[in-house]
């Protein structure tokens, strides 16, 4: 199998460069100032066991590959908010032997939230989930890091629309060869799920900055509060904690020391959008279909955004700013 990484930021990079480390083939996608350093310098790739320079092929769209193998894995790593233009982009490439991606290659969803996955099932017969617990930092362009240990990260896989195959097996058996943990699971949506309330803390990272504090703790407790009585409103089971921790447990140490989440770090490379509408957002959605006030995270969604879209640097608001406006969110849900 060839893997071609859509998106070769700090989670796809690592994947990819993990993989390569083992002797798959690999193609990193990437753009701007991120793919000229990777074309020129290769990708350097900091993880536990030391940095390596990984010299791979870097294109920016299908067009530069010719058409595309029968064997060819798509692994979706780009943030949420620009899936749309790469699943069809990629989606219409044409493989060899007749059809086009979406017709006949997997495609893996190895973002956080959960509706890239509700994207590509519109257009990829064969698509699947991809759980992503793989703390990574990508500041500047070519370099990336991933310090975790003894695994780099663990990968929880499975079908979109639930259940697994042969084919999500044999991605599971090269990604363990490659240092992390891969599961592969019937249920992978359950994990995205859980996933995703962990992830309603990226905008206060994001905003007020990755240091620990025990207000930030307090604000995360509310909004994580909202999403699980949404999943209640809307019948959605998750992961519980203590599943998830036991997933984890010896498998993934983080190296001590503050490091921005990947919302933080959009913020700090200046790229002009965040996840919040697919991470708060999504809580805010299930809310108003369901009737569930979701204030907390409708303010986190609004100020991630607004630093965002006004280059605002990255943990410039106060924890006390940003809990007073959430306050005054949740008196106005309660009037």
């Amino acid at each position: 199998m060839r893997y071609l990484i859509i998106g070769a930021g700090a989670i796809g990079a690592t994947i990819g460069g993990r993989l390569a480390e083992t002797g798959r083939e690999v193609v990193l996608v990437a753009r701007g100032a991120h793919a000229e350093a990777l074309r020129a310098d290769g990708l350097r790739l900091t993880t536990a066991d030391g940095t390596r320079v990984h010299r791979l092929p870097v294109v920016t769209g299908p067009a530069e590959l010719g058409e595309l193998r029968p064997d060819d894995v798509l692994v979706l790593t780009v943030k949420t908010q620009d899936a749309i233009a790469a699943l069809d982009t990629w989606g219409d490439a044409e493989v060899a032997g007749g059809g086009t991606a979406a017709q006949r290659l997997p495609l893996l969803c190895a973002q956080n939230g959960v509706e890239s996955e509700r994207l590509a099932l519109r257009r990829f017969a064969r698509a699947y989930g991809v759980c992503v617990w793989l703390p990574a930092t990508f500041l500047e362009p070519g370099v990336v890091e991933a310090l975790c240990a003894p695994l780099t990260g663990i990968l929880h896989l499975g079908k979109a629309a639930g259940g697994a195959d042969r084919r999500i097996r044999e991605i599971a058996a090269d990604l363990e060869k490659a240092g992390f943990a891969a599961p592969v699971v019937e249920d992978v949506m359950r994990w995205k799920y859980a996933k995703l309330l962990g992830n309603l803390g990226n905008a206060i990272q994001a905003t007020t900055g990755p240091e620990p504090d025990p207000a930030k703790a307090a604000l995360l407790v509310r909004a994580i509060r909202e999403g699980k009585a949404a999943y209640a409103a809307a019948g959605i089971d998750h992961t519980p904690e203590a599943e998830q921790s036991a997933a984890r447990e010896g498998k993934v140490n983080q190296p001590e020391g503050v490091r921005g989440g990947s919302s933080w770090q959009s913020l700090a490379r200046g790229t002009g959008s965040v996840e919040a509408d697919y991470l708060n957002g999504e809580i805010s959605l299930l809310g108003r279909l369901h009737g569930v006030p979701t204030p907390v995270n409708d303010t986190l969604r609004h100020a991630a955004n607004i630093f965002a879209r006004e280059g605002l640097p990255p943990g410039a608001m106060s924890i006390e700013d940003l809990t007073a406006l959430a306050d005054e969110a949740a008196a106005r849900a309660g009037s």
